[in-house]
């Protein structure tokens, strides 16, 4: 498998559309950055759910999901499944917060995911972090929106366990859901990782990468 570093990551910023994009997405992935880079600072924005419960649950998750991480998180109470029609607004949170940080690395939906929230916040994120790595999260859902990743972060067995257990611990309001269990995720995750060679991976798509071969 061909593999390529980023080089030190001091800086993450991770945005998602509703409060558990980012832990569905990205968890193992931010579990292992912060574990390897004590002090690494993680700055999260979330377009909606503030002042609601899951803004709690998204605090609460995230902190145990970037443990040790110097983590700034702002929950914006957006309408959920409107926020092609609050363009405005959040094309001026994500501007927010690119004016506040020079992140090393950007987690974010990809351009291809079937939610419209999702899909809407994945195009503001080009135009507002262009020269920046943008690796673009998959969530597994009912739409059957899967597709073909580009770069995988392999995740080993007790990070991908952990990423479950945190899942189902501080999401309540999700657990309803009929996708929303441990055999969703972790299967995920296994086949992602098959076809990365690793037991477990996080799977991302990449829009735009600039190498450095002669450097």
């Amino acid at each position: 498998m061909i593999r390529l570093g980023t080089g030190r990551v001091d800086r993450i910023v991770a945005v998602g559309a509703h409060c558990d994009d980012i832990a569905l997405g990205a968890g193992g992935t931010l579990l292992t950055l912060c574990r390897a880079r004590p002090g690494l600072r993680v700055d999260a924005l979330v377009l909606t759910g503030g002042g609601s419960e899951r803004e709690q649950e998204e605090q609460d998750a995230l902190t145990a999901f970037c443990p040790g991480a110097d983590l700034r998180l702002t929950v914006h109470k957006l309408p959920d499944g409107r926020l092609p029609a609050h363009w405005e607004e959040a094309k001026a949170a994500v501007e927010e917060l690119r004016a506040a940080t020079e992140p090393d690395l950007v987690l974010a939906p990809r351009t291809a995911d079937a939610h419209q929230d999702h899909r809407g916040l994945a195009t503001l994120i080009p135009s507002a972090f262009r020269d920046h790595l943008v690796l673009g999260y998959e969530i597994v859902k009912w739409d059957g929106d899967l597709g073909r990743m580009t770069a995988y972060q392999p995740l080993t067995p007790e990070i991908a366990e952990q990423k479950v257990r945190l899942l189902q611990e501080h999401y309540p309001s999700q657990r309803h859901r009929p996708w929303y269990d441990r055999e969703a995720f972790l299967g995920l995750a296994r086949i992602r990782g098959i076809e990365c060679h690793a037991r477990y991976a996080e799977a991302f798509a990449v829009t735009k990468l600039t190498l450095n071969l002669g450097g």
